[in-house]
């Protein structure tokens, strides 16, 4: 995969950004996880963020004995208003990490070069 520059993966998906040559196009990021790719912008992959957390929060339910149900089906709102996902607890939790990791790394990068630069 030399066409691409990877943010962060899990072994639920990847996050990256596509090389043209050696350039890197770093305006969007490219999500793929269950067969499906977003190619979101910083801003849309922080509206993603939150909207998962809104999902996290909405469904952290637990039955009497205290155990999470683990057979739910959620549905995961993403930035683009025409596409929603119908995804399970565990498939939520992979997704969560996986964005938080990626926003971690872009932020992680933009403080190196940036900011944190002597």
């Amino acid at each position: 995969m030399k066409d691409i520059e990877q943010i962060y993966r899990n072994d639920f998906g990847i996050s990256f950004y596509w090389k043209e040559g050696n350039e890197i196009i770093s305006d969007k990021i490219q999500l793929l996880f269950k067969q499906m790719g977003f190619y979101f912008s910083v801003q849309e992959l922080n509206e993603f963020h939150d909207l998962i957390e809104d999902c996290v929060t909405d469904h952290n339910d637990y039955d009497t004995s205290g155990v999470k149900r683990a057979f739910d089906k959620f549905l995961l709102k993403t930035p683009y208003v025409a596409i929603d996902l119908e995804i399970s607890p565990k498939e939520l939790d992979s997704i969560k990490d996986l964005v938080d990791g990626s926003l971690f790394r872009l932020h992680l990068n933009e403080y190196i070069h940036g900011a944190g630069m002597n």
